[in-house]
């Protein structure tokens, strides 16, 4: 049981923190980002297993993961306002060729990473961008004029 309420609480606390950092740093792939993902999650199955290494303890921490993640997504259905707060809602960055400063300052998000991805879609200047939308899963959907 003890291993359950440990991966629970650990399996919370990441989930949080996932959600301050926000969005965008996590849609973005760094290799120092993935180095410290790998160590993230050493730090984290240390100390929900602690010195278990048992195929039982491991059993109960990935089913207590899984189960947690799927009751994530069955809330994040079955409450659509509950949704919005645990998976996020599109944030527009730019409309009509006009940033928005508070949704850019928000994300911690500069001008010129709005526009890095619009070049990356085709479009050259911000006149051009009619919507430039950060989605729920980082990745920022440029919609040109």
């Amino acid at each position: 049981m003890d291993l359950i309420v440990r991966a629970a609480a650990v399996f919370f606390f990441v989930y949080l923190i996932t959600r301050v950092v926000g969005r965008r740093e996590l849609g973005s792939s760094e290799p120092f980002d993935l180095i410290l993902l790998v160590v993230l999650g050493d730090l984290v199955q240390q100390s929900v297993t602690q010195s278990d290494n048992s195929v039982t303890g491991a059993i109960l921490v990935i089913s207590t993961f899984t189960m947690l993640t799927v009751l994530i997504s069955f809330i994040s259905v079955k409450l659509p306002k509950v949704g919005t707060v645990l998976d996020g809602a599109p944030l527009i960055l730019v409309e009509n060729g006009a940033p928005n400063p508070d949704n850019l300052k928000r994300q911690r998000l500069d001008l010129g990473e709005v526009l890095s991805e619009a070049r990356l879609q085709q479009v050259a200047r911000l006149q051009d961008i009619q919507w430039a939308i950060l989605e729920s899963s980082g990745q920022i959907s440029i919609i040109p004029k």
